[in-house]
């Protein structure tokens, strides 16, 4: 898909993990409070699925942009810098796949997890958070490159810097 200047008007004002992607936290809490005009869900199943595409399109309201490319679309697209336009919010559904696209150069320097469920969990860090060995790897790796990862389900909750919470409770 050629979109080479697609995201050149877009202003990156969260990247944030959560995988339900799309639901009430986001539309109701995130997006009003970042006032964010534009949604890009960074995600390969979502991308090649059009059922669920469409579903989460029909989710949002129409004023509010949808963009939905798989990981390496997103990250091969971006053009690595900040600038003034839409206000962007940036959804990765699991930790491996914001990892992925910052790995590929889409560079972040600051990282929102709202939700993550992790079947093997080593750490909860909050009832909606729970990493698993695997997850608390990747983001270590983000951690070394200076992103500041941030424990936050909604804008009013009072966040939390995974580097404190991983000095408190080991996994």
């Amino acid at each position: 898909m050629a979109d080479h200047n697609l995201y050149s008007s877009h202003e990156i004002v969260l990247v944030r993990v959560d995988d339900r992607l799309i639901h009430g936290q986001i539309l109701e809490a995130w997006v009003p409070f970042l006032k964010a005009s534009s949604i890009i869900i960074a995600n390969d199943e979502v991308a090649s699925d059009f059922f669920r595409e469409t579903v989460m399109r029909m989710a949002v309201p129409s004023e509010t942009e949808v963009i939905v490319r798989s990981i390496d679309e997103f990250s091969g697209n971006y053009p690595y810098s900040q600038t003034r336009g839409k206000r962007t919010l940036v959804l990765f559904s699991c930790i491996s796949d914001a990892v992925r696209a910052y790995e590929s150069g889409f560079h972040f320097h600051h990282l929102n997890i709202g939700n993550v469920y992790s079947e093997h969990c080593a750490m909860t860090c909050l009832p909606s958070i729970l990493l698993g060995t695997w997850d608390i790897d990747h983001l270590k790796v983000l951690m070394k490159n200076d992103v500041t990862v941030e424990l936050r389900r909604i804008p009013r909750e009072r966040s939390s810097d995974l580097r404190n919470f991983l000095k408190i409770q080991k996994p």
